[in-house]
């Protein structure tokens, strides 16, 4: 059998607490090490001990961890408790040696007068891959309070659980997996201690898209009323809403939110939860700028770290306004963690000191595991600092050179899809990257790709990529849409073009985009409709999504939404990863509409008739609407394909243009 676990670290939060310990250091020659944890309870003076029984919660579990962290909530105030960790294998059972444990021994804080338990009592489901609760909070308090939300993914073997923090009573819970169960617990935290959780939750989102249908009149009203009950007006919330939701395919059995005939069906709020909860996706970024004093900004949005909790260990890059370094931040009460430093340079200006820390008031209000987290600033010392989690494996660009060929394709698309979720999250705020890159993403121990450069003056004065110049500053031309480098219409859309280049970078392990092409060659070939043909190995769906994200108008483009939905089916399905682009002048002449028919002789059905136009994804969806043969592409037109279910504005126009080609020399493409 294993040895016993080592080098305990314990954490302790008035009535929580987190272990972490090292592995055996002698394995028993076996790698199905698991963990046990075995709880005793002490009280009074004479530590008379027992064992805890079942009123404690362990996240992700009390038996059988394959990872070496635990969380433990739900502890008495003022309690002696100790925790003995058990390594097991396979054989641990049949060994006549007496168990080896390690111990670990924890005194809990007094809870205060947060002991109460929260409950959520609204559940929304929101879309796909968010979640909204809402909870009532306590009537009478001392001071601030601050709820913190935990969830984890029901059954599953390796459970990662994520703890999230509000001031408000009710929380939009982002980057969760379509249809899939989560399990919710919320407890509230004053300057008394942390309160105990609350009874689990087990809600599941959606497995199709909500739809929310609401007339301008009826928004104002709901704002409205909102305003008014957060200043003492309950008595608005008589007042008649009508904002249904619709949801396509509704399960009858599904659990949803309902404004009809005017009352608010199984919600029962308090003045309290409604007037801090939020209208659904109202949640929008705050631009720096808007605040007549910026160092406000700073104070809102970022926190405050003592400049002696910080150690800088080594340089590790430079960045606009100074160095970048790695080094260890030691916040009272907490583990020492691994950060990144970014500080300003001396001698800085009023000026080049507000833009530095306009960064930190930008990341400060995002929440999401795809988007770099900032832990806080430095502001009162000379040396100004904004300070992030630290990544290890730095830039992607970089990361994806060195390790060229290392990756597998669903390795590759899996860091695509954080990337797509973090910029949908940025975009469901309102908030418009303008920079989105490889070399502006960052990469963690685990492969997490996180999306970072939040700041306002995003590219370097002597920077290569920026080379072309319009009136405002310098634009990154080959990662950015025609639109914003010909008008400086920056938006979500733009974004996703550069999302389109992202993914071609990732696909071809770093390559350089348009290779040795000027930025000027770059510009006129975009606008005579050149786009980068696929890297090499590349799977013909993400070709196609390269091509979609690269449309001229932004309407075809698909949202980030979308995107997400389509790499996550890639996901659960790699066979379809396995067929690779193949150049096919055809598909070219397909979709001129000054096509020479005789060029495409070899198209002679509607198989091959998708895969030369690069939408063979749909033959599955033809079939089944009955259309299987080339003759019968007469009859395909808009509402059609949105009755076959192809709903993307690019794929739609792809697909009717070639159409409109074969219906003209139709003839000539038979066999």
């Amino acid at each position: 059998p294993p040895s016993a676990p080592e080098n305990p670290i314990s954490t302790v939060n008035e009535t929580s607490v987190i272990l972490e310990w090292s592995s055996p250091r002698d394995s028993g020659g076996r790698g199905d090490i698991t963990y046990n944890i075995h709880c005793k309870k002490c009280s009074g003076d004479s530590r008379k001990c027992s064992p805890c029984g079942s009123g404690l919660h362990f996240v992700p579990r009390q038996y059988e961890l394959a990872y070496t962290k635990v969380l433990i909530t739900d502890l008495l105030p003022h309690t002696f408790y100790t925790f003995n960790i058990e390594a097991m294998s396979g054989v641990s059972e049949l060994s006549p040696s007496p168990k080896q444990y390690l111990s670990v021994n924890v005194t809990t804080s007094q809870a205060g007068e947060t002991s109460l338990t929260l409950n959520v009592i609204l559940k929304e489901r929101k879309s796909k891959d968010s979640i909204t609760l809402a909870w009532q909070g306590p009537e009478r308090i001392n001071g601030a309070i601050e709820y913190e939300v935990i969830y984890y993914e029901k059954n599953q073997r390796e459970q990662n659980y994520t703890v999230l923090k509000t001031r408000l009573n009710s929380m939009t819970v982002d980057g969760l997996k379509p249809g899939t169960t989560y399990v919710f617990r919320v407890r509230a935290h004053t300057d008394g201690g942390y309160g105990t959780y609350g009874g689990e939750i087990e809600l599941e989102t959606s497995h199709e898209v909500l739809r929310k249908y609401c007339s301008t009149t009826q928004i104002h009203l709901l704002l409205t009323i909102f305003i008014l009950v957060g200043t003492g007006f309950a008595k608005f919330m008589t007042q008649r809403l009508h904002c249904g939701y619709i949801k396509a395919k509704q399960d009858p059995d599904e659990e949803k939110m309902h404004f009809q005939h005017g009352r608010a069906d199984s919600l029962f709020l308090t003045r309290t939860a409604l007037s801090s909860m939020k209208l659904p996706g109202s949640r929008t970024y705050v631009h720096p700028h808007t605040y007549e004093d910026p160092n406000q900004a700073i104070r809102d949005f970022a926190k405050e770290i003592d400049a002696s909790s910080i150690r800088i260990e080594r340089v590790i890059g430079a960045g606009e306004f100074g160095e970048v370094c790695s080094g260890r931040l030691k916040l009272p009460s907490k583990r020492e963690i691994c950060v990144a430093i970014k500080s300003l340079k001396a001698g800085y200006s009023e000026k080049q000191r507000r833009d530095f820390l306009s960064e930190a008031s930008i990341m400060g209000q995002f929440d999401h595991p795809n988007i770099i987290r900032l832990e806080g600033v430095v502001t009162k010392c000379k040396l100004v600092m904004i300070i992030t989690e630290f990544m290890e494996n730095g830039s992607l660009d970089s990361f994806l050179r060195k390790h060229d060929g290392q990756f597998t394709m669903i390795q590759l698309v899996g860091m695509l899809r954080g990337i797509a979720s973090g910029m949908k999250y940025l975009s469901d705020m309102n908030y418009v990257h303008r920079d989105l890159a490889a070399r502006n993403i960052l990469v963690n121990s685990n492969l997490v790709c996180k999306v970072s450069d939040f700041g306002l003056s995003r590219v370097l004065e002597d920077d290569p990529e920026a080379a072309y110049t319009t009136r405002g500053g310098k634009i990154p031309i080959r990662w950015t849409a025609p639109e914003a480098i010909a008008y400086r219409k920056f938006t979500s859309a733009s974004d996703v073009w550069s999302y389109g280049i992202v993914m071609w970078e990732v696909v071809s392990f770093g390559e350089r985009p348009y290779w040795e092409m000027s930025n000027q060659d770059v510009i006129k070939a975009i606008d005579e409709g050149y786009r980068l043909p696929a890297p090499m190995d590349c799977p013909l769906v993400l070709h196609q999504l390269m091509l979609d994200c690269w449309e001229k108008a932004r309407s075809d483009r698909p949202k980030f939404g979308q995107i997400v939905n389509i790499l996550d089916k890639l996901i659960r399905n790699p066979s379809s990863l396995k067929q690779l682009t193949q150049s096919s002048a055809c598909s070219v002449i397909l979709l001129r509409q000054d096509a020479n028919a005789q060029d495409c002789l070899t198209v002679a059905t509607l198989e091959e008739w998708l895969d030369a136009i690069k939408m063979g994804q749909y033959k599955e969806n033809f079939s089944a609407a009955g259309y299987v043969t080339l003759e019968s592409l007469i009859y395909v037109n808009g509402s059609e394909l949105n009755k076959i279910g192809i709903t993307l504005p690019g794929h739609q126009k792809r697909i009717l243009s070639s159409v409109q080609n074969f219906q003209t020399h139709g003839a000539h493409l038979q066999v």
